[in-house]
């Protein structure tokens, strides 16, 4: 049997609906961001990049540079080991502390990702509750999903965005469930926000943990930037909040924080931490300024705001279709995969514009988008020239003004 054969077959299916990725090699810069050098067949070109989770530009804020590199000289690189043999390093302990602050939650604990801290959390939760019910929305990330999937808990999944459907779906449960309601705040695909105060309410009701992935909103929303649950003072209501440190805090890692016992219940029995070597400190360092620059400084979120405003209103005046929402995230809808993927490819050839293009199985096929995430440290000139593309090509590809 030729295995490659198989492997083979399948990415030539992917290929053939459009839907293959590839990747850009980008080389980043310090101090020239969102501008970085495009390696390619033919050579080096600069590109503006259009699409990246690092929101505010905080992986090249001066603050946390200059922390991890005084914490490398200072600890060397990696961790040693997991935490609980080796690599329970100090750098750890004081970001988990920042991190709790941020949340107004009693305590802490770090992952290697978020897609990590999702994953270990709801496995546990699920896996070592009693009776466990996992309610999850039918759009969590697949991060949720496949911790919900590990735990083998029942799982209910529960209308978007939709606590009517979610009271009805935790009234038909046994009296003797432990009920766990996980959903997020920001939507990374469409950009849409949860009415989280609603879906606490009904949580409330039925006795259920509230279980909510901020990871798209930490650093963005808040006067601290705790995220969507602080800017509406929800903090407290809320049982778990997980996050990341790998979107607006510009580093790599994710966490969850909570009251002491539910963080060290995580703690304790979660395989995703137990045997996973811990983030080197120099990261943890450089986290940790990123978390205080942001929980006193406003103006990285309020620049990002600005220009986003102004690229909503720039493609509203040229009639390119993007979907209206409250958050950062503007989807620009093309709704077909080989379309979406030329787009992208021109943008990059022919402008010097890096956007990836989101198709299945990340959204539904024939919700194909370019996903923009303008930043503070995009200039009025670089959303110009952006809109300018976009109009040329949507003259030159035919491709409709509608959204819906």
């Amino acid at each position: 049997m030729s295995f490659d054969a198989l492997f083979q077959a399948q990415l030539e299916q992917l290929k053939d609906e459009g839907n293959y990725r590839i990747f850009a090699e980008l080389e980043r810069q310090c101090g020239t961001f969102p501008k970085v050098v495009n390696h390619h067949d033919e050579g080096k070109r600069d590109v503006t990049v259009w699409c990246s989770n690092d929101y505010l530009g905080m992986g090249q804020n001066p603050k946390v540079v200059q922390a991890m590199v005084d914490a490398v000289r200072s600890c060397g690189t990696g961790a040693g080991g997991t935490r609980n043999i080796s690599g329970n390093a100090w750098h750890h302990k004081r970001l988990e502390e920042e991190l709790a602050d941020l949340h107004n939650k009693e305590a802490a604990l770090l992952f290697t990702s978020g897609y990590v801290s999702n994953w270990a959390a709801l496995s546990t939760l699920g896996a070592r509750l009693p009776n466990a019910v996992i309610l999850s929305d039918e759009l969590n990330h697949a991060s949720m999903i496949e911790g919900i999937r590990h735990s083998r808990a029942q799982k209910v999944i529960w209308k978007h965005n939709d606590p009517e459907d979610l009271d009805r779906k935790l009234a038909a449960l046994p009296a003797n469930a432990t009920k766990i309601v996980a959903f997020e705040s920001v939507y990374s695909m469409d950009g849409d926000i949860a009415p989280i105060a609603e879906i606490l309410d009904v949580c409330e009701k039925h006795g259920a943990m509230s279980y909510i992935d901020e990871v798209h909103a930490v650093g963005m929303y808040g006067p601290r930037g705790g995220g969507v649950a602080e800017r509406e003072g929800l903090m407290d209501r809320i049982t778990l909040i997980e996050g990341t440190l790998g979107k607006a805090y510009g580093c790599v890692g994710g966490y969850i924080t909570g009251s002491h016992a539910l963080v060290d219940f995580i703690r304790s029995f979660a395989s995703g931490f137990i045997f996973t070597t811990a983030l080197p400190p120099a990261v943890a360092a450089a986290a940790t300024a990123s978390i205080r620059h942001l929980k006193e400084s406003s103006y990285e979120r309020d620049m990002q705001k600005r220009q986003v405003s102004r690229l909503r209103a720039r493609l509203d005046a040229e009639g390119i279709p993007h979907v209206d929402n409250p958050s950062h995230i503007i989807p620009v809808m093309v709704k077909d995969p080989v379309k979406c993927r030329m787009l992208s490819d021109i943008l990059m050839d022919q402008f010097g514009i890096y956007v990836q293009p989101i198709n299945y199985p990340t959204v539904p096929k024939g919700t194909e988008r370019l996903r923009f995430t303008p930043g503070p440290l995009h200039t009025d000139e670089d959303i110009e020239y952006l809109v300018m593309a976009l109009k040329t090509l949507w003259k030159q590809c035919a491709i409709s003004h509608a959204v819906a």
